[in-house]
């Protein structure tokens, strides 16, 4: 009897991993009938505006970038929407945002809203568009970049550690935690700093209408709240989509009352990534702030 018994508890485990199996192979042919769906669909699209966000940390993104230029070549695609809430990132990052941006309103008008905050890179890629919009609360500007290390030596002193480097030259591999920073290397970091921060204010210029005097006055790293970056002539206006689509119809003549399509920078993650996050949380995906070169990023010191 125990035999038999082991046998059916045997038999009803593998009935329910054979049903758990089931159920994932058919949410995944769900999942991929609604992908395909969605392409055979969008061909037969009429016209629309795009809204595409930009949030977290800016890096550099070959496919945001693909996607950005697909938006570009659409003409079924009348204007874009960029929704930005990001503290910036790496100065790579929000360069090639900026062009990929810049490549789209040369073929169709781009606004930019501004949510909670969009400040060094994410103020960068904000100063591609043609109009810019943001709440009176939004935290924006920080216009500067920032290359940060630290120096443990003393420490390692104290601990008895003694580290030793091998280099071809003076300035390899500087400035390092396990080194003093020696005049040389501060001054060749300072000069690396200074040619992205000229490139940062080059951008300002160009795109805001703002001397070089004007920028290099708001240039010093502060940030701005909507209505002062609108006094300082940062932004164009105060609101929000609202406004971005009142502004598209006034100065661009085009609809505000197209359909509105979200556009991702990974479509090919969008399902499984959403359901994911539904059923665990972001907690599973949260952010992290691993980034190489020099960075356009603001985050204030804490105490």
């Amino acid at each position: 009897m125990s035999l038999d018994t082991d046998i059916r508890i045997d038999r009803q485990n593998l009935k329910r991993r054979l049903a758990f199996w089931r159920v994932v192979a058919i949410l995944a042919f769900l999942a991929i009938l609604l992908m395909a769906s969605s392409w055979l669909w969008e061909p037969a699209l009429g016209p629309h505006i795009a809204r595409i966000e930009v949030s977290g940390v800016i890096v550099d993104d070959r496919e945001r970038d693909e996607v950005l230029k697909a938006v570009a070549e659409n003409g079924r695609i009348k204007a874009l929407l960029v929704r930005i809430d990001s503290p910036g990132g790496t100065v790579v990052g929000g360069e090639a945002l900026y062009n990929a941006l810049r490549r789209v309103a040369g073929q169709k008008p781009v606004v930019a809203v501004l949510d909670t905050i969009a400040t060094s890179g994410g103020y960068m890629a904000a100063i591609a568009a043609d109009h810019i919009v943001a709440r009176k609360g939004t935290i924006t500007g920080s216009i500067g970049v920032v290359f940060q290390t630290a120096e443990i030596t003393t420490l390692l002193e104290k601990l008895g550690i003694e580290t030793t480097a091998i280099k071809s030259a003076p300035l390899k591999a500087a400035p390092s935690p396990l080194e003093k920073l020696t005049p040389d290397v501060r001054e060749a970091t300072q000069a690396l700093v200074n040619d992205m921060f000229e490139l940062f204010i080059d951008m300002v210029v160009a795109r805001r209408g703002l001397s070089q005097e004007e920028v290099r006055r708001l240039a010093d790293g502060r940030v701005y709240t909507g209505r002062q970056a609108l006094t300082e002539r940062l932004i164009d206006a105060l609101g929000g989509e609202a406004e971005a689509l009142a502004w598209l119809s006034e100065a661009r003549d085009v609809d505000p009352t197209l359909p509105i399509r979200d556009i991702e920078a990974h479509p090919e993650r969008l399902f499984w990534r959403k359901t994911v996050d539904s059923l665990l949380g972001k907690r599973v995906f949260s952010e992290r702030l691993t980034l190489d070169g020099l960075i356009s990023l603001w985050h204030p010191e804490r105490p």
